[in-house]
């Protein structure tokens, strides 16, 4: 009886001082920076852009941006995901990204620490960013986020560490072992396929499948 007792004290306490430690997310760059935190930028799909969080597909359904937000929040680190508006320009909002890497870098925290995610459009984005940054520690995780066009732009590079995540059954993207091959200065690179049937919508909710692997990439330098 007592070491029952203590086993569920100790899960407990260690419920408790997860949510004492976890990270809220933030909609905008943090106006304090913590040289010892890290930090995990999230770009969504192009269906977000707008005002509407949770937009519908009529194929795909929902778009839970909140949940997904949610989900990959981690105590151990700072969740940013913004919201980008209607018609946003890929290339302008990746610089964005890039300097605001920059600054964290200079006010202390190491490349390593910083970990940019994308799906679709978002995904792009994030492959835009790392061939701007151009920094070999830095991570980068690219959900379904490999189309013709950027895998065909072959002034377009990876750099840094670099986790994509393919599903099998998602005939609007293709894989990125491509894009990676002929960039000469990526640091690693891992590609994981998915098999849920939900094609291009199995990103559009915080799915296991997709988001348990990825917060273990991201966490595994901790």
């Amino acid at each position: 009886m007592l070491r029952t007792f203590i086993r569920v004290l100790i899960c407990l306490l260690s419920t408790w001082l997860c949510a004492a430690h976890a990270q809220s997310v933030l909609t905008q760059f943090p106006p304090k920076i913590n040289p010892e935190g890290r930090y995990v930028f999230y770009s969504h799909g192009y269906i977000v852009e707008g005002d509407n969080p949770t937009p519908r597909n009529s194929r795909w359904g929902t778009y839970e941006f909140p949940r997904i937000k949610s989900d990959l929040a981690d105590h151990g680190y700072h969740l940013i995901a913004y919201h980008r508006g209607k018609n946003t320009d890929p290339r302008e909002h990746a610089q964005e990204l890039v300097t605001q890497a920059q600054r964290l870098i200079k006010q202390g925290v190491k490349p390593e620490a910083i970990t940019f995610i994308g799906f679709s459009r978002g995904g792009y984005i994030t492959i835009l960013v790392s061939n701007l940054l151009r920094l070999k520690d830095v991570n980068f995780v690219l959900l379904a986020a490999c189309g013709e066009s950027i895998t065909a732009t072959e002034s377009v590079e990876l750099y840094g560490e670099v986790l994509s995540v393919h599903e099998t059954s998602d005939d609007l993207v293709l894989p990125c072992q491509a894009l990676a091959a002929r960039s000469s200065n990526i640091s690693s690179f891992e590609e994981i396929l998915i098999s849920t049937g939900k094609e291009h919508g199995a990103f559009y909710q915080p799915i296991p499948e997709w988001l348990q692997p990825v917060k273990q990439w991201v966490n595994r330098t901790m």
